[in-house]
Formats: C-alpha cells, structure tokens, sequence
C-alpha cells in the first residue's frame, strides 16, 4: 500500500488476500518479540480482517499509536465491546485488551515503521546504533505496557537494539505468552537472581551498591549469583508510563506470590537524574526516568563496585547512552521537519 510520508491517516496492511489474514512468527521476530505469536492478537487481526470484508471498508489508521480511524473505527467498537463483556473471566478481559492493542499496532504500523527502531522509514535510526555485548552476568527484561509497543519514543526498544534480543528481553505485559517465557525464566534463576528496577514504596530503597556490595551474607548470595555465568542476574524494566507502572509492578508482585509464596519481589531505586530524553519527554518528577536511563543507571552503579568493575560495565552503559542521543535527535528532525515543537512542557506532579 502506498501512502503519503507524513499523512495523518493511512490504511492497513494485512498481508493476506482471504479472510484469515495474520502475523507469522518471522513479521513477530522482526518487531523485535521471542515469543510465539500471541495467539489472541492472531485470532483478533482475522476478527477485524473479517469484519472489513463483511461491511466493505477499509481499517484505516491515524497518529502514532496505531489507532483505528473513520466508519470502520465504529463498526468495530460495538463489536469489540460485545466480545469483551462476554469475557466472564477478568484475566481474560485483561488479556483481550492487551492483544488488541498490540494487534491495531502491528497493522497500523506495517509499511510505515521500521521494524527495528519503530521509527518511520524514511527517519531510521538503525545505521547509526552501534551493537555492544553485554555482559553474561546480566540479562534485562523489558516489561514492556501495550501502550508503549511500537512507541516511536520508546526507549527501552534500544536496549535489544545495542545488546540484542536474547540479553534485553521484550516481554508484553498482559500477554501470556510472552510472561509465561519470563516467569519461566524466572524460577529457573530463582528469587535471588531476579531484581525489579522499581522505586517500591512498601519497603526502604535500596541502591544496586546496597544489594550487590559483598558485605553481608545476604549480599553475597546476590553476588554469586550476579558472577554465575550459567544463572545471570534478571534485572526487570517495567516500561511504561507512570501511571500504568503501578498496576504492571502490581502483576509482578502478585506472579512472585504465586510462584515464590510471598509477594514481595526485591527492587532496587537508582540514583539517576532526568535522561537526555526529558528534553522531548518530560516525565512526571525530576527523580523519574526512561527506560534506556535505568537501565544505563544499573551498569553504571554496578561499575563502581570492585568486584564488577573488570566486566566493562561502564563501555556497555555508554553504548546505551549513545543509543539514546541518537533517538532524540531522529526525533528531534522528524519534529523539526514536520513543523512541530521540540520541547514539551514539564508536567508537575
């Protein structure tokens, strides 16, 4: 399909010439997933693929967000709501709005995002990220909000970007699919190699030195578990925004319960200021950040500490932060090209 660069409101592609039209897993790696394709965003895609062929009209989407536009944006409402109220079970409700949300992304997004960076074509970044190892110890997850999936602002995409897809991990909160991969994960680590990055107010902050600084026994079990190549230590981004962390930190806590038999997940708070992203995102405080800064924040911490300091932790963080300038300034031309602000105002909490 062809449409203008810069239009507001462009039609779906769905590759498929019948009634049935979905996302293979190759399309679902390109995105940057590791998960099969969700089963719920595939049965909702030939949903609305069916619903298109019996009223005659096109899907068609407008803005970033992969929002349904126009006559067939009506039509599908009414039949999404039905679905979903006849949805008895609340997990299931819960997961039906998640797949749906990725679905109407992923068809908004065909032909018009590269499937690496999420940025428009003609503004990809990819050549100009330069890929970095990280280090074995180490595995990030990005808990990644459905409203943040294909996000053009999105910082945790470049994680998986500089470190690959295997050493920063997607997983999408709410589906079933993608969680089940991480909690497996999980156990098989074990509680004392899982970390949240998530400033949990039920308990005192901890910084990364406190929970990995051998110098207590407790803290020496987190560093044989962070120095034990075969187990690496899983730090968890939830990326999303502010006010969707908390329900998604929530999700969490209740996961670590059922599996650990108490709901209390350890988490560490960073000591890192606004990013260089706060210039186009501001976010609610001063002491609150993106997901590329905290994640930057950890191996930065972790650096100082003796014991990790012969890791290149410092290389691997600076990898990320050059990442990061170079998506604020793809984004910093597309505004100035399109005639739009390059500076948002700071929200206040």
């Amino acid at each position: 399909m062809n449409f203008a660069p810069h239009s507001s409101l462009r039609e779906a592609e769905v590759n498929d010439t019948g009634c049935s039209g979905s996302i293979a897993l190759e399309e679902w790696l390109r995105w940057g997933c590791v998960s099969p394709v969700p089963a719920m965003v595939n049965e909702i895609i030939r949903d609305l693929k069916l619903l298109e062929n019996n009223i005659d009209a096109h899907m068609v989407f407008g803005g970033n967000g992969g929002k349904l536009q126009g006559d067939f944006k009506v039509q599908e409402d009414k039949k999404h709501r039905e679905k979903y109220l006849a949805l008895g079970d609340s997990d299931k409700k819960f997961q039906f709005f998640s797949a749906r949300q990725i679905a109407c992304r992923l068809l908004g997004s065909r032909g018009y995002l590269c499937q690496k960076c999420w940025l428009p074509m003609e503004d990809c970044m990819c050549s100009k990220v330069e890929p970095c190892s990280l280090w074995n110890g180490i595995r990030f997850w990005l808990y990644m909000h459905p409203k943040d999936f294909l996000r053009q602002n999105n910082t945790g995409k470049l994680l998986w970007q500089v470190f690959g897809v295997q050493a920063a991990i997607l997983c999408l909160y709410g589906i079933s699919e993608d969680e089940e991969i991480m909690w497996n994960a999980f156990k098989d680590a074990g509680k004392a190699r899982v970390c949240c990055l998530y400033p949990n107010q039920n308990i005192a902050p901890k910084t990364a030195q406190d929970a990995f600084s051998s110098q207590s026994s407790a803290d020496l079990e987190c560093t044989h578990s962070l120095t034990n190549r075969d187990r690496p230590l899983n730090f968890v981004l939830i990326d999303g925004t502010w006010s969707n962390s908390a329900a998604m930190f929530r999700r969490l806590k209740e996961q670590a319960k059922f599996v650990w038999g108490e709901e209390d997940l350890p988490c560490i708070s960073l000591a890192v200021g606004a990013s260089a992203m706060h210039k186009l995102r501001p976010q609610p405080s001063w002491d609150h950040t993106c997901t590329a800064a905290a994640a930057i924040g950890v191996l930065a911490e972790l650096q100082l500490l003796p014991e990790y300091s012969s890791y290149g932790l410092d290389k691997q963080a600076e990898a990320v932060e050059d990442a990061l300038i170079v998506l604020l300034e793809a984004l910093t031309a597309r505004r100035l090209r399109m005639g739009r602000s390059i500076t948002r105002k700071i929200q206040l909490q």
